[in-house]
């Protein structure tokens, strides 16, 4: 994952990846519904239709890992539980900051790799204003 949330990976290019299959760090979760290449400001909408309750989620173009053109494939730098458990994506409010920033925060909150002890979480935590 870059520096920027909301800024894709260096090489990732202006490409459309709508209709790409999405692969968290632990599977399938859905499929790209829809790309935005704003400078700054991009994001993936992913419908999670595949799953018996799917909805739709915006993925800010700072999680995308990798994207496989061959394969069609965008990799995303999150588990699928901490995707499901997304706000679902609201289309009117997606250009509002106030809304950027809720995402912002849920996403900087699921940094925590599930493997970590402890004493690595909670100082984490602890750190929610620090950014690095």
């Amino acid at each position: 994952m870059n520096g920027n949330l909301w800024t894709y990976p260096e090489g990732f290019g202006r490409v459309d990846v709508t209709g790409y299959d999405v692969e968290a760090v632990d599977g399938d979760i859905g499929t790209v519904d829809e790309t935005s290449l704003d400078v700054d400001a991009g994001y993936l909408v992913v419908d999670t239709g595949r799953w018996i309750f799917g909805k739709k989620v915006l993925i800010p173009a700072g999680l995308v890992e990798r994207v496989d053109r061959d394969e069609e494939t965008v990799y995303l730098a999150r588990a699928k539980d901490e995707i499901e458990r997304a706000p679902e994506f609201d289309q009117e409010q997606s250009a509002d900051p106030a809304y950027r920033e809720q995402l912002s925060a849920y996403y900087a909150a699921g940094r925590a790799e599930p493997e970590q002890d402890e004493t690595v979480r909670g100082s984490a935590q602890g750190e929610k204003g620090v950014t690095g």
